[in-house]
């Protein structure tokens, strides 16, 4: 064989070889969005990915699935691992969809013998063929999948495939690591499938909310931040996978009624949204190069008892409009965490907060020392007193009054890429009249920064501070005469 022939045969070989490996191992060539990595890094035993339709939710859940069946975890993974073999199932709304759906994922085309192994479970990783399910054809019952920990075969994992429709009965009498329910099912199957995990198992659901407020929906969309619930809401704007074009063919192709729900995620809200402003209208490009002469403030609610919010609010006086051009929300830490993450982007900026900021703490480190006072102490420009308008009220109508007339007005933008921002502003809503306190908390700073919007400053952005050289003017004063 001569040596140019030698070498094609080898650029083949290895192309053949790559080919392969995308073909069966599929796993390795899974790239998630933002969204659905935190879908799988949340530490909570109850988890909801509530999506619009066709960005993914089921793909991921399949390749959660995956990975507690393989123990084959990427190297970014921060959420649940299990150093051991599983036993988990897999539920959706029919045997058939579950068979077209799910387990295509998984294994590959149902019927079609040359496909099998090309879903995101390996090929070689099945420890033998699977089980037929009876009723639904080419539908499997059960996969025994090889386990590995840290790269060294441990045993066997069984993936057991279950449909709603079976009924309740079907859910009972065993004991599982994971369960991954797709679509949304009735609340009594939910709780017999919860009622199946073992002490650190866990259970998922990926669904398209299209019955508005149900039972599962405000299981999640009520539960306190300290909770072991939580959810992910994602949009088909945030669909890479997508041009403008199919996003807005799809949009269009969508009933009003139910446009929401399939390309926002959003399930029908009690008794109504908040806000009615089309996100399309106060949706900006974030701000590269901001005018000197706008003013800068953050504001804040403190996140007791649920998570912190941050706002860095910019207002351009001379044309009365104001741009949300950063926003943290941040659950389970402590002040002086939340401090860092501000002061990097804007330490000299003033800080409004809420009321509730007067309150005095109880520990032993901290006591009397009021909320506000410890952000201080952690470097963050506090205002000396709580947000309020300037006829000194602090109404939350008012407050959201002014937001939503500034919106239809066009004086009230938000920068594209705050997302979480977007996601509270989909599901904030009213019940029986009242605001529902829930996922609400950078709505709520936005609020206190529309209430305090005076006090803005006209600072630098960045996070070192600024010594004006009039300071020495005001020594021994515990004030700026010149603010």
């Amino acid at each position: 064989m001569t040596a140019p022939n030698k070498k094609l045969e080898d650029v083949l070989a290895t192309l053949e070889a790559v080919a392969e490996k995308k073909l069966f191992h599929k796993m390795l060539f899974f790239k998630p969005y933002p969204k659905q990595i935190a879908f799988f890094n949340m530490q909570k035993r109850e988890r909801l990915f509530m999506a619009a339709n066709q960005v993914g939710k089921t793909y991921g859940g399949a390749y959660e699935a995956a990975c507690h069946a393989t123990g084959d975890y990427p190297e970014w993974w921060m959420g649940k691992k299990f150093a051991r073999p599983t036993r988990g199932w897999v539920a959706g709304v029919s045997s058939l969809a579950v068979r077209d759906t799910q387990q295509k994922h998984l294994c590959g085309m149902p019927g079609v013998t040359a496909d099998f192994g090309t879903g995101l479970i390996p090929k070689a990783r099945f420890a033998d063929k699977p089980s037929l399910a009876r009723g639904v054809t080419d539908a499997f019952d059960t996969l025994q999948v090889t386990h590995k920990t840290n790269g060294v075969p441990d045993g066997i994992s069984t993936v057991h495939f279950k449909s709603f429709e079976q009924g309740r009965p079907k859910f009972q009498g065993d004991t599982i690591d994971w369960g991954w329910g797709d679509e949304e099912g009735p609340m009594d199957i939910y709780q017999e499938f919860l009622t199946r995990l073992r002490g650190d198992g866990i259970l998922y659901s990926t669904f398209t909310p299209l019955f508005g407020q149900t039972d599962l929906v405000l299981r999640f969309t009520r539960a306190a931040a300290d909770s072991d619930r939580g959810m992910v809401n994602m949009t088909l704007e945030e669909a890479e996978h997508f041009t403008p074009e199919e996003k807005k063919k799809r949009l269009d192709g969508y009933a009003a009624h139910e446009r929401d729900a399939r390309a926002k995620g959003i399930p029908l809200l009690g008794s109504g949204k908040v806000f009615d402003c089309a996100e399309e209208f106060i949706t900006e490009p974030r701000i590269e190069r901001i005018p000197d002469e706008w003013t800068k403030l953050w504001a804040v609610d403190f996140g007791m008892g649920h998570p912190f919010a941050a706002v860095l609010q910019l207002w351009d006086r001379d044309a009365d409009i104001i741009h949300v051009h950063h926003a943290i929300r941040m659950e389970g830490a402590l002040p002086i965490m939340h401090a860092a993450a501000m002061r990097p982007i804007g330490v000299n900026v003033p800080v409004a907060w809420p009321q509730d900021g007067h309150q005095r703490e109880k520990g032993a480190t901290t006591a009397g020392t009021t909320t506000a006072q410890l952000y201080k102490q952690a470097g963050l420009q506090m205002l000396d007193h709580h947000a309020h308008f300037e006829d000194g009220g602090n109404s939350t109508e008012a407050g959201i009054l002014e937001m939503d007339q500034r919106m239809k007005t066009g004086r009230y933008k938000v920068a594209s890429h705050l997302t979480d921002w977007f996601e509270e502003y989909r599901s904030y809503h009213r019940k029986d009249g009242v605001i529902v306190k829930v996922r609400d908390d950078l709505m709520s700073a936005s609020r206190i920064g529309i209430m305090a919007k005076r006090h803005g400053k006209i600072v630098t952005l960045g996070g070192r501070k600024v010594k004006r050289q009039f300071n020495q003017m005001a020594q021994g004063l515990d004030f700026d005469p010149f603010e």
